[in-house]
């Protein structure tokens, strides 16, 4: 989920309106089906647990970050900076 939007000159989304700009409208998808992979690992019966432990930690890992990602830009915390965009992308592209 490359915010493609705040590449150009125009300044980062902040508040309600990032739920209402593209490609930043995306991250309400991402948290809703990354909750049921969570949901889904976390009801699968495997051979060897600690494989599960590991998908379970990335699992996790991801979700938490796009909550954290999402309050942080409804918060606009960013202050427009360009930077935002890197750790973003970085973010999403594992």
């Amino acid at each position: 989920l490359a915010m493609s939007s705040a590449t150009s000159t125009a300044s980062l989304p902040s508040g309600l309106s990032v739920l209402t700009t593209f490609p930043d409208v995306l991250f309400i998808p991402e948290i809703t089906f990354g909750g049921l992979v969570w949901i889904l690992v976390a009801s699968s019966k495997v051979l060897l647990p600690i494989l599960q432990g590991w998908v379970m930690f990335v699992s996790v890992s991801c979700f938490v970050m796009s909550i954290t990602l999402l309050c942080l830009y409804v918060c606009g915390v960013h202050g427009g900076s360009s930077s935002w965009v890197t750790l973003v992308s970085g973010c999403d592209k594992p």
